[in-house]
This record gives structure tokens, C-alpha cells and sequence, in this order.
């Protein structure tokens, strides 16, 4: 496993190269201009061009690629051009939020998602599957901007239970008691997430309880229950694993309408927000770091399959 996990890391090497080639292509076709944009409508052509010159925006594209990237490789991913901080500064201060957000959602998802879903397989075709399962597919069709906006409106302005906006640092006074404020957003982005784990689960046990050592354990008298968990779940946890890892990806870095509803400093608003300011270093460096998660989990999935099933080989 470890020469397979160092051969995996050597390739991690022309993947980002290309993908670092590419997001400055696309960052840099964004229509409009960041000098202008800092300046106003009111700048003149002169001052615009004196400032682009200053940020090394009128060179070509090339060195302006070569420049970038060889900072990169020395941890530098630049200044942030609205915020005048590095750039891992602004992305450290957002993910912090994103990160604990995406932990407290996976909270729910496991809490939720793989009970009703044993549930709905255990009882394939009854009552109590059609419930979960319309449950299920409900809770994945509703938006998140509208199951967020009734969560304020039920648990923050009727009761008063939870914080309706904002996320103080955990570092800030309040420490882990501020995690409070990620409740409803959490609930938020899990809801459509864990059905889509129960739908998962369920039919993952369904295909795994067809299998000739499962109809074996059954024809041994083994209680339903140890079934269920020791020979069905267990195996059809190997095609849930990856479902989490792409999910706690996702959640770090595609959650702008959540954060949006919640005024939730994360990753996802911070991408928008640079988008519309034209900050091409934070922009490059969020969307570069996006991608070495995805490549890191990816890795780590394939890892948990070795650890899932012994049948599994890594070549």
C-alpha cells in the first residue's frame, strides 16, 4: 500500500501542473479589468494603466502564468488585490468556517443518512420503506435558500433558539460554544445530503443482500439484525466511503447559497465575492486548493477501500 500511495503522490504532480495551467487561463477571461474596478468609474485611462503596470497585469499572459506558479511552488500565492493581505491569509479566515460548517453537516449526514437508510433496507418494500424513502426524496428536492430562510424563520426569529447570521471565530470569545451559529446552515446543506445517502445506503444493502454469503448467514438462522449490519451493511459501506469523501469535498467549497442565506464568511461566498472584484490571485489560489482537496480525498477513498475490503487490490 505505501508504493501505491507514493505512486498516487507522484501523480498528484502533472495533475495540479495542468489544472494550475488552466484555472489562471480561465481566471484571467473574466470580463473586466481589476485595476479598474479598484479605481471606479471616475479613473482615468492613465491611472488604470499605471496601475495595472504596478500589479504586473500588463504583461503577457505567460510570465504573468510563470511569475505565478513559481510563487506558488515557494508557498507564496500572492497578495489579494481588494483585501492588500496574502492570499492564504483571506483563504485561511474562510476556511475555518467552510471546514466547520462541512464537519457539523457531515455530523448530520452520518447521524441521519446511514440509520434510516440500514432502516429502509432492512425493510425493503413495507411501510416503513415507502416513508423513508418518499422522506427521502422530499428532503432532496426542497431548496436549500428556502429550508434555510423557514430554519431563521422557525428556530431564530420565532424562538430564538439559534443565531440567524454570522460565525465568530472559534479563537474569539465563546470558543466551541460559537459553533452555535453553524446549527442551521448545517441542518441547511445536510437535509439533501443525507437523502441522497439514505437512497445510497438503501440500495448499496439492497444489491449486497442478493449475494450468495448473505443468503448463507440467513439460511445459518442468524438474528435479521446481525445480518444487516455484519454481512450487509459492512460490504455495502465500500460504495457509501466515496460518496462521503466527495461530499465533505463539496460541502467545503459549494456552499455559496447557504453561506449566502447565513452571511457565513465561507469558502464559497469568498470565490463569488472575488469573482465580482476581479481579485485574481484569491480566485486562483481558492479554486487551486479546491483541487488539491479533491485529488486528496480521492486518494484517501481509494486507501479506505484496501481497509474496507480485503478483495480490493491496489495496483
Amino acid at each position: 500500500m505505501l508504493g501505491y500511495t507514493l505512486k498516487r503522490l507522484l501523480t498528484l504532480i502533472p495533475t495540479l501542473l495542468v489544472a494550475s495551467i488552466l484555472i489562471f487561463l480561465f481566471v484571467h477571461l473574466i470580463p473586466g479589468d481589476p485595476a479598474s474596478i479598484l479605481l471606479g468609474d471616475s479613473a482615468t485611462p492613465e491611472e488604470i494603466a499605471s496601475l495595472s503596470a504596478h500589479m504586473g497585469l500588463d504583461r503577457p499572459l505567460w510570465q504573468q502564468y510563470l511569475v505565478w506558479f513559481k510563487n506558488v511552488l515557494h508557498g507564496d500565492f500572492g497578495q489579494s488585490i481588494f483585501f492588500k493581505t496574502p492570499v492564504l491569509e483571506v483563504i485561511a479566515d474562510g476556511a475555518e468556517t467552510s471546514i466547520c460548517l462541512a464537519l457539523m453537516t457531515m455530523f448530520w449526514i452520518v447521524l441521519i443518512g446511514i440509520p434510516v437508510g440500514i432502516v429502509s433496507a432492512s425493510f425493503h418494500g413495507s411501510w416503513v420503506d415507502q416513508i423513508t424513502s418518499g422522506g427521502a426524496m422530499l428532503l432532496a428536492s426542497i431548496p436549500t435558500f428556502w429550508l434555510g430562510l423557514y430554519l431563521i424563520l422557525i428556530f431564530s426569529v420565532g424562538l430564538g433558539w439559534f443565531p440567524s447570521s454570522g460565525f465568530p471565530s472559534i479563537s474569539d470569545e465563546g470558543g466551541l460554544s460559537n459553533l452555535r451559529y453553524l446549527i442551521l446552515p448545517s441542518l441547511t446543506l445536510a437535509a439533501p445530503n443525507a437523502a441522497l445517502i439514505v437512497r445510497l445506503v438503501r440500495a448499496s444493502m439492497l444489491d449486497v443482500s442478493r449475494e450468495d454469503h448473505v443468503r448463507t448467514a440467513r439460511a445459518k438462522g442468524l438474528h435479521p439484525a446481525r445480518v444487516s449490519i455484519k454481512h450487509v451493511f459492512r460490504n455495502a459501506l465500500i460504495a457509501v466511503a466515496a460518496a462521503f469523501g466527495f461530499t465533505f469535498a463539496a460541502l467545503v467549497s459549494e456552499a455559496v447559497v447557504t453561506e449566502t442565506v447565513f452571511s457565513l464568511p465561507g469558502i464559497g461566498r469568498l470565490v463569488v465575492q472575488s469573482i465580482l472584484r476581479r481579485d485574481y490571485p484569491v480566485i486562483q489560489g481558492v479554486i487551486l486548493l479546491i483541487v488539491l482537496l479533491y485529488l486528496v480525498i480521492n486518494l484517501l477513498v481509494d486507501l479506505a477501500y484496501a481497509r474496507l475490503d480485503p478483495r480490493v487490490s491496489l495496483q
